[in-house]
């Protein structure tokens, strides 16, 4: 998720005085750490396997992770009043099922509702889903805004009812790697969850093997605006019933990268009742294309990831307002496609063997072309572009195409892997020497735009000296005397 666990400190620190309201935070959880009902002990990270366990603070990322708590090591948490993210790892909670839980003391929603805490990070977790949905109303005290489950196994089914119409801060929701009941038949369960997830804003479900996406559980998602559902099993059929109408009405970013899709067209026709979406990830899928059938994708769509999925032709049609197209990692040999607003283009790791024509995009002001085949770069179309890459391709190192590169590169928009990553492949003589290091002067490229020069000065010196010599001595002019 971008943070990383900290290493435990490698010594003790020295004692430091508290901010008033950490104190206060400090003194109340101190009080509180043995009377407090087993649902809030649980929300601090109670009830892990029976090992030794703290945890550990590091300030400069306001990050604590703790691993394995128990009742006797709990404590520990305190050095984590003071972090935004806390990630508990390692345990089972099984336990706990049967344990009454009730609402908690005015003190105790006091305490949390003062913590810092605005992502909590749940890992190598086996959680029974009866008790999850018993204590998960007990973040609407706190202040989290992002919850997320990474390795954990879900038990059970809960009963989701005492959720019904319970709001919660949590705007941004993450599961990675993690193995529950099928979505399938629980519409009834994430009803009850609506007022909740009908306020979500980001929802990932990656790497768990989802094979469906039910439509009434896309109903629900009334303020969604990111969902990434990467590394599922999700096919061409499922689509269509997932994005149904209703579903996911406000979703701008949709990822379905490295799927089970391969009807470039079943995407579209599936996508297109989403009329808010900007952005679409199909990378990583094998798609193709269906040319007796054709499609309108959403009005919105600017940006659209087509890397690594197998192309050999580009695949049309394209959404007509994109702006960045990424079409790299396939196995491109021309692309000939005419897009008005298109303004970043990125075909690296292709077998292209000559650069797109640039004038095909008028907005273009990126161009992506690393590790094709390209041998010359043609200045006069790329020499207006604010970024270019083409590192490892075979370069002509004639004057036109080292010259080019090396005119380009001094600008400053010649991108990563200059100089190191250019080098000429022709002629034999500058085979395997970096592009930089190409002698292009005048002198050496051009050399009649020398000798014409040097042509013209002789010349119009040899008129002068005639001119000279005829001012300085008339006699040579003088007509011959007749004897």
């Amino acid at each position: 998720m971008g943070v990383h666990s900290p290493a435990a400190p490698a010594g003790k620190r020295g004692a430091r005085q508290l901010p008033p309201q950490e104190e206060l935070c400090r003194k109340t959880l101190l009080l509180g750490l043995f009377t407090m009902n087993v649902a809030i002990l649980l929300l601090l990270g109670l009830g892990f396997l029976e090992a030794e366990g703290r945890c550990f603070f590091n300030r400069t990322q306001e990050y604590c992770v703790c691993y394995h708590l128990t009742q006797e090591t709990v404590s520990s948490i305190l050095q984590c009043l003071a972090a935004s993210v806390v990630e508990f790892q390692g345990g089972e909670l099984e336990r706990y099922v049967g344990f009454p839980i009730n609402d908690p003391d005015p003190s105790s929603i006091e305490m949390l509702g003062s913590l810092l805490i605005r992502k909590i990070i749940l890992r190598d977790l086996l959680v029974p889903e009866i008790l999850l949905a018993r204590v998960l109303r007990f973040f609407s005290y706190t202040q989290v805004q992002e919850l997320v489950f990474e390795s954990c196994v879900f038990k059970g089914r809960g009963n989701w009812e005492e959720m019904a119409n319970q709001d919660l801060p949590i705007l941004s929701l993450h599961f990675h790697n993690v193995t529950s009941a099928l979505l399938t038949g629980r519409q009834q369960d994430f009803s009850s969850l609506s007022s909740w997830l009908g306020t979500l804003q980001e929802l990932s479900v990656t790497g768990s093997h989802v094979t469906s996406l039910p439509c009434g559980i896309g109903r629900v998602f009334r303020a969604l605006l990111s969902l990434d559902v990467a590394q599922n099993s999700l096919g061409d059929e499922s689509l269509a019933s997932a994005f149904c109408s209703g579903a996911f009405p406000q979703l701008q970013v949709l990822s379905l990268q490295r799927n089970n899709l391969t009807s470039y067209h079943r995407v579209c026709e599936s996508v297109r009742l989403l009329p808010e979406l900007q952005h679409l990830d199909l990378s990583q899928n094998k798609l193709m294309a269906d040319p007796s059938t054709s499609c309108q994708w959403p009005v919105a769509l600017r940006i659209l990831n087509l890397s690594a999925t197998g192309l050999d032709e580009v695949l049309t049609p394209l959404p007509p307002s994109l702006e960045v197209l990424d079409m790299s990692c396939n196995h491109l040999r021309a692309v000939d496609i005419s897009l008005s607003s298109l303004k970043k283009l990125f075909l690296s790791q292709n077998v292209l063997q000559a650069v797109p024509s640039v004038r095909n995009y008028p907005m273009l002001d990126t161009l992506h072309l690393d590790n094709n085949s390209i041998a010359e770069l043609p200045w006069d179309e790329v020499k207006h572009l604010r970024d270019v890459a083409a590192a490892g391709n075979p370069y002509n190192c004639s004057c036109s195409g080292a010259g080019g590169l090396q005119a380009l590169a001094a600008t400053g928009h010649l991108g990563q892997g200059w100089p190191q990553d250019y080098t000429c492949q022709s002629p034999p003589g500058y085979q395997g020497r970096l592009v930089k290091d190409v002698p292009v002067s005048v002198l050496q490229c051009n050399s009649a735009a020398v000798i014409a020069p040097v042509c013209v000065a002789l010349a119009l010196l040899g008129v002068a000296g005639a001119v000279f010599l005829v001012r300085s001595r008339p006699g040579l002019l003088r007509p011959c005397c007749r004897v």
